[in-house]
């Protein structure tokens, strides 16, 4: 696992400021998905998630709502988001009771982008390039 920048605790919250989190513990790897599924959670080219112990996050304030949806490996994500402003802030995989992953455009400071490994890089968006030297995966890894 890597640490991002490491600061702990690390907080951040929704648009709207209604929901609200901290991460106690150092957090692991962060995420680019390129995936049909995060491209339209995001409405752009990707979604970024950062690997976070369950035992390390908790909630400060409000309360999401959650949807729910197959990945395309089978597993049940429970997608949790402001039910205000509807900001999605973390996704929880049915029977993971170890790990979460943070929507990292959620923390109040960022995360380093150039750390990322890409994923489903097979189904990115035409013309978008991926860093140099960048971990990449045509699918999701194991």
């Amino acid at each position: 696992m890597s640490e991002q920048d490491g600061s702990v605790p690390r907080v951040g919250g929704c648009q709207c400021g209604n929901i609200r989190y901290e991460i106690t513990g150092e957090t692991g790897e962060l995420y680019a998905c390129h995936c049909l599924e995060c491209r339209k959670l995001t409405a752009s080219a990707f979604s970024m998630s950062l690997m976070t112990r369950v035992a390390d996050f908790r909630a400060t304030r409000g309360t999401t709502k959650v949807w729910t949806r197959l990945s395309d490996k089978g597993n049940t994500l429970h997608c949790h988001f402001c039910p205000d402003c509807g900001s999605r802030v973390c996704h929880v995989t049915e029977g993971d009771d170890e790990w979460l992953t943070v929507k990292p455009g959620s923390l109040d400071e960022p995360v380093d982008y150039v750390q990322a490994i890409h994923i489903w890089t097979k189904r990115k968006l035409p013309g978008f390039e991926i860093p140099d030297g960048a971990v990449q995966f045509p699918e999701e890894p194991d």
